[in-house]
């Protein structure tokens, strides 16, 4: 679910961010959007290719080779989780306005990876 969640929001972080329905959304701040797309683009292609690549690796448990897969899931999963965590590490640092702005999201991003990782690990 989180690698479909990856997905899903690309087309807003790379396309659509001068929206404020997308602003709203992403709770982002619509000062300065202008001087942000392309970091916005980058991290959504980054977040989208880390989605496709986890369900690559689901696709791999399931019809190839399995522990190749769960590997390939697995970086997929941390890396879903550290970049959700980083949000809020720059929450903290003062970087998101307003600031406490990324709380919401950070849980959100950071919920699906962690309890998947539990899973595999139980």
């Amino acid at each position: 679910m989180s690698a479909v969640v990856c997905i899903g929001v690309f087309p807003l972080e790379a396309f659509l961010i001068d929206r404020p329905w997308v602003q709203k959304l992403l709770a982002i701040e619509p000062h300065g959007i202008p001087n942000v797309h392309l970091w916005a683009f980058c991290i959504g292609a980054r977040n989208a290719l880390a989605g496709v690549g986890t369900l690559i690796g689901l696709w791999m448990v399931n019809f190839g080779d399995e522990a190749v897969g769960t590997t390939v899931v697995v970086v997929g999963l941390i890396y879903m989780l550290l970049a959700a965590l980083f949000m809020g590490i720059a929450d903290l640092l003062g970087f998101w306005l307003p600031r406490g702005g990324s709380v919401r999201g950070t849980i959100t991003a950071s919920l699906l990876p962690a309890v998947a990782l539990l899973a595999l690990v139980a």
